[in-house]
């Protein structure tokens, strides 16, 4: 069977007809006591793809994605889950969500299996298919070794696993997922990577918030960044590369990669020598505006003879665009 959502039906949107929108944050404020956590912020994440929730500690992602599993209500504005305001129908909302916070509470008597059989009997799961669901779960999350270990023994990976697992139980079709690839391996991680994709590909709406930004580049469609509370930049992955970031231009000759450089004009740290390098080879780096320029510079110093054995990115799409906000460079950010 497969782990894909159950369909739902679709809701109406603001103003008639199907909301192709599985989120809808709009002009919501939220505060604790003289701490204003989320301030105005407005932002839509499609069905059938994943938004990645990024920005620095303290900027009010976690506070927002509470309120949209409808565990913390806006002070004004609203939030739509499917078309439904958690604020007026949260039975309707949870039923539809799949939440995964940052923090695993482990049941201290329960052993994995059945913290995930209490899970799907909390969400009225059938019970002649809690069982079978448990079963697709422990063996999509690699669980079944630990299927009878306490839940609380797990270390901070497998709990990891067993959340996401315990988020999927009952077939959302919003899944909210706050740092879910903290403390897994590399294997979990390409785990999570095609889980999380098999989700949206099957017309679930994906938010996730994580720090780890190359493994959320792979995962996500859509990107939000956050900072003090606002939505201060929104575009889709795609779009980032026609913003600059730096590039790494390596070469076996460092004389003739210095001469094609200064031929063709090209602003760029120094030269470093090989013998410095861990790669053995000549290398340094330019900020490119976009991927079409750095095709065409490529194409250049091949031209020029410039032995370029190595030319790409020196950081991804979503770190170079995080990296350019003012969130960044805010003293205790990083």
């Amino acid at each position: 069977m497969s782990l894909a959502p159950a369909p739902v039906a679709a809701s109406e949107g603001p103003r008639g007809g199907v909301d192709p929108m599985g989120i809808r944050v709009e002009n919501v404020w939220r505060s604790f006591g003289a701490v204003l956590a989320v301030q105005d912020l407005s932002f839509t994440a499609p069905r059938g793809s994943v938004t990645a929730l990024v920005g620095p500690n303290g900027c009010g992602k976690s506070t927002l994605m509470l309120m949209l599993a409808s565990l913390l209500a806006p002070d004004s504005g609203r939030v739509l889950i499917n078309g439904v305001d958690p604020a007026q129908n949260s039975p309707a909302v949870r039923a539809q969500v799949g939440w995964m916070p940052d923090q695993f509470g482990a049941w201290d008597s329960l052993r994995v299996a059945e913290v995930l059989q209490v899970t799907g009997q909390a969400y009225f799961v059938p019970t002649a298919q809690v069982n079978q669901r448990v079963e697709e779960l422990l063996a999509q999350m690699d669980l079944v070794p630990l299927a009878q270990q306490p839940a609380h023994v797990l270390s901070r990976g497998q709990k990891q696993r067993l959340g996401l697992a315990r988020t999927l139980v009952h077939r959302p079709q919003v899944l909210i997922l706050d740092e879910p690839a903290s403390g897994l391996d590399p294997a979990s991680r390409k785990r999570l990577l095609h889980v999380v994709r098999e989700q949206a590909a099957a017309g679930a709406t994906v938010l996730i918030s994580s720090h780890i930004l190359s493994e959320l580049e792979e995962m996500a469609d859509h990107v939000v960044f956050m900072d003090a509370g606002r939505a201060v930049d929104i575009a889709s992955i795609r779009e980032l590369a026609s913003r600059p970031r730096p590039w790494r231009i390596a070469s076996l000759d460092r004389d003739a990669l210095q001469r094609a450089l200064t031929q063709l004009k090209v602003q760029h740290s120094p030269v470093g020598d090989p013998s410095a390098s861990t790669s053995g080879h000549a290398e340094t780096t330019v900020v490119l505006p976009d991927e079409a320029t750095a095709a065409r510079l490529l194409a250049d110093l091949t031209a020029q003879q410039a032995q370029v054995v190595s030319f790409g990115p020196a950081t991804g799409r979503l770190e170079a665009a995080y990296l350019a906000s003012a969130a960044a460079h805010r003293e205790g950010a990083l």
